[in-house]
């Protein structure tokens, strides 16, 4: 059951690399171009305003189902990222843990800190 539950959260979470997020904007850019040329063409061709804009919908449409769904494609080359530190309890940190480094704060009359 808990590998169901992580697989549907990586599919929720839609992981995507740097290289893949140009890729989508390149890809999204290029085909709602494409589309408006298209439906701009087609249009004016037959002067129908509803071709116009059942193929401007039909592209914007294509152009989500291409881009929004985290295809494998898009994860290519994770980012390794570096493993958490836990932080050494001192004087200057938040109950929480968090460093203020040293920092003073007083808010509504309390020192935080």
């Amino acid at each position: 059951m808990d590998a169901l539950l992580e697989q549907a959260r990586d599919v929720y979470e839609g992981q995507i690399d740097f290289p893949s997020q140009r890729l989508a904007d390149n890809l999204t850019t290029a085909l709602l171009t494409i589309t408006g040329i298209l439906s701009f063409l087609l249009g004016y061709l037959t002067q129908d305003i509803i071709k116009t804009l059942y193929t401007g919908l039909g592209g914007a449409a294509l152009t989500f189902l291409v881009v929004v769904p985290p295809w494998p494609w898009y994860n290519q080359a994770p980012e390794r990222w570096l493993p958490a530190r836990v932080p050494k309890r001192s004087a200057g940190t938040y109950a929480s843990g968090v460093d203020l480094g040293g920092v003073n704060i007083e808010v509504d009359g309390k020192r935080i800190g």
